[in-house]
């Protein structure tokens, strides 16, 4: 990570443009007027110009005047050039003198011309010397700048870097990219308005606009809001202490702060290093929670934010928010006396809840977990609609590519892969599909797919995406065959699916020309895309839709109260999935947005299909 910030110059003045004056506009011409304007035009030389100065000798002198002051050596003598609204009002004194001038038709006209000539050319040189004036202050100004420029080890930076920094600055607090300091703010002391310094973020000074980006993204989530409004009396989170490693977006602080208004007490670090909005993370500071993450934290960085959640003298957390096990993985490593003592874990991707299992089939897991990546409000909506917005977004913003009859190869066929792929196709990509597991291999073939390997398509392909959650699936022999220009990119939680390490050699250079955007480039002059450094695209390079992860928001909640408020013996030792009730009752509260009325069931259907009237209307083992 760039430890210096681009030197940005500052931008040229507009100068004013000369006005184009049009002809004046004359009646119809009798045939009077024609036979004299004809001899007019016969005239030339001295004989009209002489014409012009006796029709109007004010105009004239008024004039040259006027341009006598305004010639560039009036400048050379420190004098001041005149305004805009001085040359108007010469114009104008011009065109009322001329106008009460009783002369022929054809000397008036003659002599109009004559008028707008002399104007045109005097405003011409004014224009000449503005310029020539704004250029000189330009190149002192640049000259004073170098002159003042302290030395630095590092040198100039290169252009790419300067143009990259420029696309950043561009960037709305959607990407949190800024051009402020990109240094680590672990050793800067920081406090909010109300003495809190418990946090480690890049700026508090962005409390502000944070706080409207939580705003914008309460709109997009009623279901929490409406969870936060009936449970906030009761408090059912009262004495619980959360302890949260997640994406740190407008809509994570939506279910941190409603977690807040529950009566939980919490702290959080980031699960990726390129998610967070320092916006945002500067209003939950502002707003009172402990936050220690920031935008292009590097692997130290991130592991130290974690720490710093966990390890306090007064406080200790009994509940976990998980995405990804990495906060998992570190207190059941460094603090397993508090590890033992946690009344919950709540897990939402997949790779978090592969190690949880790993856990429990090792008998190491001692506490209950709750599996919310595999509940149906996070498989059906956050994984396959969200990714299926949210993909597009990401590689528009950092590639422009036109994605009509590309060659696209997508790992995985779970609902991220069939998220991915339903929106690619939908723009006319030629979408290949790799699988192990033969039934979504089936569902992809259904869905007029094709199914191969990665090695039998790889020299042939402009893109590849992977949705595995698995580790090495692209390796350094895939790159090695891919062609020059083709795309790559992760759509699962962890960056392990691309073998980055066997890319990071002397003989390839990496080359950032975007920001998250990086061309890798083999000897040979063949170069790669690689985005964000090969983690998740969507929320490193874009955004997701406040509406799809209003209803994880709700899950996760929910999950938290039911560990929370369980009754002794409700839980064991393992992993469990959300009670399907539950999953019936989040999609419950995101319905009146649509509008939409369900249908009650009578008592004799109901005794028909051997269910309550009131759900659960599906068994745990339904699909969806």
């Amino acid at each position: 990570m760039a430890k210096e910030k681009n030197q940005t110059r500052g931008f040229w003045e507009d100068l004013v443009l000369t006005d184009e004056f049009p002809e004046p506009c004359t009646k119809q011409r009798t045939e009077q007027n024609e036979e004299a304007e004809d001899t007019a035009a016969g005239d030339t030389g001295e004989g009209a110009k002489d014409r012009a100065v006796k029709c109007n000798p004010t105009l004239l002198r008024m004039l040259k005047a006027a341009e006598s002051r305004w010639t560039p050596q009036t400048h050379h003598r420190n004098k001041a050039a005149p305004s805009e609204m001085g040359l108007k009002e010469t114009e104008a004194e011009a065109l009322k003198t001329y106008m009460s001038c009783s002369v022929s038709q054809w000397e008036r006209s003659a002599s109009m011309k004559k008028a707008y000539n002399l104007v045109n050319v005097s405003k011409a040189k004014q224009q000449e010397t503005v310029q020539s004036v704004c250029i000189k202050q330009i190149q002192l100004s640049d000259q004073q700048e170098e002159f003042n420029k302290l030395p630095t080890k590092a040198g100039p930076r290169p252009l790419s870097h300067s143009v990259s920094q420029l696309l950043a600055d561009s960037f709305s607090s959607v990407g949190s990219v800024s051009s402020e300091d990109e240094s680590s703010p672990q050793d800067k002391l920081q406090k909010t308005s109300n003495g809190l310094s418990d946090f480690c973020i890049k700026n508090i000074k962005q409390a502000d606009f944070g706080r409207k980006e939580i705003d914008i993204a309460q709109q997009g989530m009623p279901a929490l809001m409406i969870l936060r409004k009936r449970a906030g009396e009761e408090k059912p989170l009262a004495g619980a202490k959360v302890v949260g490693c997640t994406h740190i977006t407008a809509q994570t602080a939506v279910l941190i702060e409603t977690l807040a208004a529950l009566g939980a007490q919490c702290r959080w670090a980031a699960c990726n290093i390129f998610s967070t909005q320092n916006t945002v993370a500067a209003a939950l500071a502002e707003g009172g929670i402990s936050v220690f993450a920031w935008r292009g934290e590097s692997e130290d960085d991130f592991w130290w934010c974690i720490d710093r959640c966990v390890a306090t003298d007064s406080w200790e957390p009994n509940l976990i928010l998980d995405d990804g096990g990495d906060l998992t993985h570190w207190i059941y490593k460094k603090y397993p006396n508090l590890f033992g003592k946690l009344k919950g874990i709540v897990e939402e991707s997949v790779t978090g809840i592969y190690r949880l299992y790993q856990l429990s089939k090792a008998s190491k897991l001692c506490v209950p977990a709750m599996n919310v990546n595999d509940s149906v409000t996070k498989q059906k909506f956050d994984n396959l609609y969200c990714c299926k917005e949210s993909i597009l977004d990401g590689l528009k913003r950092t590639t422009d590519v036109m994605l009509g009859g590309k060659q696209v190869v997508v790992c995985g066929y779970g609902e991220v892969g069939k998220g991915c792929c339903a929106a690619l196709k939908g723009l006319g990509a030629v979408i290949y599909v790799t699988e192990v597991d033969p039934i979504c291999a089936l569902q992809a073939c259904m869905d007029g797919l094709r199914v191969i390997t990665l090695s039998e398509v790889i020299r042939h392909t402009d893109m590849v995406i992977t949705c595995t959650g698995n580790k090495n699936v692209i390796t350094r022999e895939h790159f090695d065959r891919m062609r020059s220009g083709c795309v790559v990119c992760n759509m699962g939680h962890s960056n392990t699916e691309i073998d980055l390490a066997s890319l990071r050699t002397t003989e390839l250079k990496w080359h950032r020309v975007r920001p998250h955007v990086d061309h890798i480039i083999w000897p040979d002059g063949k170069q790669v895309v690689l985005l964000a450094e090969g983690r998740l695209l969507n929320l490193s390079c874009s955004t997701v839709p406040s509406f799809v992860l209003s209803v994880t928001a709700v899950t996760q909640a929910l999950a938290l109260i039911e560990l929370y408020n369980a009754p002794a013996g409700r839980y064991k030792q393992g992993v469990y999935l959300l009670p399907k009730k539950m999953d019936e009752y989040v999609a419950g509260l995101h319905l009146p947005i649509f509008d939409a009325h369900l249908t009650d069931l009578t008592d004799e259907q109901a005794q028909y299909l051997g269910i309550s009237k009131h759900g659960p209307f599906k068994p745990n083992y339904y699909g969806y």
